[in-house]
């Protein structure tokens, strides 16, 4: 078992907005990155992937509506629906990848 200090990690990385796989567990992938205020275009996924606020605060457009995902909370974007990162979210984000 590895314990994974999430804000040094995210401190680390040379730049927002860049994943870094922590690992997996069967096939889903476990990854960090870090927010910074700037907006992220949206994307669509043929699988769920879980979205965990680890600090701050996420800002998603999710289908044409706006939601504030907060420190603690976790939105699972599902397969086939179009996500987007708006302006003013920043913090420590974990991915999963199901």
């Amino acid at each position: 078992m590895s314990l994974f200090d999430l804000p040094t990690i995210a401190d680390g990385l040379p730049a927002a907005w860049r994943s870094t796989v922590l690992g997996k567990v069967g096939a889903s992938n476990i990854k960090l990155l870090r927010m910074d205020q700037m907006p992220y275009g949206e994307e669509v996924h043929d699988y769920d992937e879980a979205l965990l606020v680890v600090s701050g605060q996420m800002m998603l457009e999710v289908a044409g509506q706006a939601l504030c995902v907060e420190a603690g909370q976790m939105y699972m974007a599902e397969a086939g629906v179009p996500h987007a990162v708006l302006s003013g979210s920043q913090g420590i984000l974990v991915i999963v990848d199901l």
